[in-house]
């Protein structure tokens, strides 16, 4: 056997990961998404593992992202993503679900399979699709939607059509209906995960709006105060003022990168669901009702405003962020310039002060001199007075003149202790 990479099997395993499944018209679909948290992940397993064992059925398997399990006529398909999950309850067609009237019963009568699952999470998506052959009339439609709203396109080449003004009913469920002309098991399957999928992913991408209309503010006085920082700059002079408005533009960056941090991931999520709405929409391959705009035309016009905000929200924090950069590397450089300043003036200043310290040296060195030479001399002037006026001198049969003896005392003692203090001080500066 071959050595395989220990992620073949998940990434082999991944384009199977959500299949379609075959379904017959009619029909009728309830689907909600809960946020979730990547903790609460093994939680909601245990739940939904939990519901199926009470039902006689097989749980999910360790490590799965979807379940689809039977109970009874009715058909739970779940799905686990990065920060949402999915419950899909596939209902069989009755009396009252396959009426004349579409979405009756309303979606709160047939909402108690729901109540079986234990919420893992905030609600944010729930739809109620009903599909049907298609023998219902406009008339029908306009009862059902509201017609400011309402979109509607045949979609798979004209072999059925959608509809819905993707307004939530008293129920909370946005209301879709598809009507089939001859879609087949394996086509119906494809388009009714597609539809749902684009309900879903659109309401998660417009989860970036509420957060850039939060950071707007921020945003807006980060960028007022950045101006009057660059402002004030231009007139800023001296070391404590330019180390001021760099602790501000220091302090204004931290802020702007703890919104854009926040927000990151939320942007970035907004564009990827964006693209999945885009590209789900172009699989169903939408064309014109007359009288009435497509899916595509209804949620560009309506999304794309948002969209446009978040992008320029994220837009505005990069350029900011660029901009306070620049601001800090000026201001950085202006102060390093200052430093450099104040150092050369510091050293030339120390050098001032050596050059003093060796001008005193120099006079101390000097008077140090001529006062031990004052004190050599006067010991020898003591000396010859001494021997003088005890008249050892006449004794061994010369004269000393103690003012003679001083005065040529006075320059060999000069001398001598100049030689002596120049010999230390030589020897100190060869020690150094």
């Amino acid at each position: 056997m071959l050595a395989a990479h220990p992620l073949r099997a998940a990434i082999l395993g991944e384009l199977h990961a959500r299949p379609f499944f075959p379904v017959e018209t009619p029909r009728r679909f309830l689907h909600v998404a809960f946020l979730t948290a990547p903790g609460d992940a093994q939680a909601e397993r245990a739940a939904v593992t939990e519901l199926c064992t009470s039902r006689g059925a097989p749980g999910p398997l360790p490590g799965a992202k979807h379940h689809r399990v039977s109970f009874g006529g009715a058909t739970l398909r779940w799905e686990t993503h990065a920060e949402f999950s999915t419950y899909t309850w596939d209902l069989p067609a009755t009396e009252a679900t396959a009426g004349l009237l579409p979405f009756q019963p309303p979606a709160a009568a047939l909402a108690s399979p729901l109540a079986q699952v234990r919420q893992p999470g905030p609600l944010l998506v729930a739809v109620d699709l009903h599909m049907v052959t298609d023998s219902m009339e406009d008339v029908q439609l306009d009862g059902v939607f509201d017609r400011a709203s309402l979109a509607r396109s045949d979609v798979n080449d004209g072999a059925a059509e959608i509809a819905t003004d993707f307004k939530p009913d008293p129920a909370g469920f946005v209301r879709i209906l598809l009507r089939d002309r001859g879609l087949g098991t394996e086509a119906a399957g494809a388009l009714v995960q597609r539809v749902l999928e684009i309900e879903t992913y659109r309401t998660l991408a417009l989860l970036g709006l509420p957060q850039a209309q939060a950071l707007a503010p921020s945003i807006a006085k980060i960028e007022a105060r950045l101006a009057q920082t660059t402002g004030e700059m231009t007139g800023s002079v001296g070391l404590a003022a330019n180390n001021k408005l760099l602790d501000e533009l220091v302090a204004l960056a931290a802020e702007l990168e703890a919104g854009a941090t926040a927000s990151l991931f939320r942007f970035g999520a907004s564009r990827a669901y964006q693209e999945i709405v885009r590209l789900r929409l172009a699989t169903i391959r939408e064309t014109v009702v007359p009288g009435f705009p497509t899916w595509q035309q209804f949620l560009e016009r309506r999304m794309a405003p948002a969209m446009r905000t978040c992008q320029s929200v994220e837009e505005r924090q990069e350029n900011i962020s660029a901009k306070l950069a620049r601001s800090a590397d000026l201001l950085r450089t202006r102060v390093d310039v200052e430093l450099e300043q104040q150092n050369r003036d510091l050293l030339t200043s120390m050098n001032e002060r050596t050059r003093l310290q060796l001008r005193m040296q120099r006079t101390v060195e000097g008077l140090s001199v001529a006062a031990i030479s004052y004190y050599v001399v006067s010991l020898v002037h003591l000396l010859a007075e001494g021997v003088h006026a005890s008249g050892t001198d006449v004794r061994m049969g010369f004269h000393i003149d103690p003012g003679s003896v001083t005065a040529v005392a006075v320059p060999v003692a000069v001398l001598a202790v100049w030689w002596v203090v120049r010999r230390i001080r030589n020897a100190h500066g060869e020690h150094d």
